[in-house]
């Protein structure tokens, strides 16, 4: 079989502390790989820059002047981390045979990458880098993050325990991947529904290089949220239940109420009259918003806007390297991406 064209594709936002550190080892890395014979030298790595405030572009772009396995794709403005990652697939898409996903702190094993590209030959389509232990995590990361998988399995959603977007899609799946047409992807739980020859390669996870995880609990808790809404309607099944319980509990309440008053027991008052409106008033309240959240989702589905806006494309941009850097000559034939790079110096 023939050496695969691989492609990394790595997520950015406000990576500047860290980016220096991973545009190096990767590009070792893929280098080794090329030498080693498993993968095609045509293989590149493709940082997408979604809509950073600091750095990170200025050193995406000087690096992709500098290797020439380095390419960049700026994005217009601040899309998310899973349309950035969608973003790089679909315009990594045509050019590789298979495409591994990795967050730019680098504490995903980068080496497990050959095992990869191994189960690639082997005929797998979508390979699962998962998570041995969760020793580098705090107490309480380690526990919501178990407590979310389980969570998602109740409610009928099928996902890798552990695992996170480190992972190799061959061409084919992504080709079926970009079939999906809704707004609210959620990556982890819509990869395994494309149903392709799959399997699982575990490692280490490996503590942050440097900087700040851009993934704090309320950020995370959003990305629960919105991957239990966009997969489930267990929710409002839910609330249809306890609306069923409230109601009949309320029978059996009427009916002591007027057994009461007929054998001559009641009493005046009003601390259980209002325990029983704010009951009631929270559980209406809580099963409005639920409801309205799934409102809220096909409201963003009927707009069909697009996920993400590509504003530079140095992966596909139609010039040589030699003109690249060559800023004195512009001429008119080169693209509008081109004269939208920023100066080097």
């Amino acid at each position: 079989m023939n050496t695969p064209i691989l492609t990394i594709v790595v997520p950015c936002y406000n990576e500047e502390d860290v980016l220096p550190e991973t545009i190096s080892q990767l590009n070792v890395f893929l280098g080794q790989l090329e030498e080693e014979g498993i993968v095609s030298d045509k293989s590149k790595i493709l940082f997408v820059d979604d809509g950073s405030k600091d750095q990170t572009w200025k050193m995406v772009y000087k690096a992709s002047l500098r290797e020439k396995r380095v390419r960049g794709l700026k994005l217009s403005k601040n899309v998310g981390h899973q349309n950035a990652l969608l973003a790089g697939l679909f315009t990594t898409k045509e050019a590789s045979d298979c495409v591994v996903s990795i967050d730019a702190d680098l504490q995903d094993d980068i080496n497990v990458i050959r095992e990869f590209i191994q189960k690639f030959q082997e005929g797998f389509d979508i390979v699962y880098g998962v998570r041995r232990k969760r020793d580098t995590d705090t107490f309480f990361k380690k526990t919501t993050a178990q407590g979310f998988y389980k969570l998602m399995q109740f409610m009928g959603v099928n996902l890798v325990y552990n695992h996170a977007d480190y992972r190799l899609m061959s061409k084919r799946a992504l080709d079926e991947l970009e079939r999906f047409e809704e707004v609210n992807l959620f990556l982890r739980g819509i990869v395994p529904l494309i149903g392709l020859n799959s399997t699982n390669v575990y490692y280490d996870r490996k503590e942050r290089l440097a900087g700040e995880t851009k993934y704090p609990l309320k950020k995370m808790l959003s990305f629960s949220f919105d991957g239990i809404t966009s997969f489930s309607v267990i929710p409002i099944r839910m609330v249809m239940a306890v609306g069923c319980i409230s109601f009949f509990f309320s029978l059996l309440f009427g009916i002591y109420i007027l057994g009461s008053k007929y054998f001559g027991h009641t009493e005046t008052g009003w601390t259980s009259l209002i325990a029983s409106i704010w009951l009631i008033g929270g559980l209406q309240l809580m099963a409005i918003g639920l409801v309205g959240e799934y409102v809220g989702k096909i409201y963003n589905e009927s707009k069909r806007r697009p996920k993400f806006i590509i504003d530079i494309d140095t992966f596909n941009l139609p010039m040589s390297r030699k003109l690249i850097n060559s800023r004195g000559n512009q001429d008119e034939s080169y693209s509008a991406d081109f004269r939208k790079l920023p100066e080097t110096n």
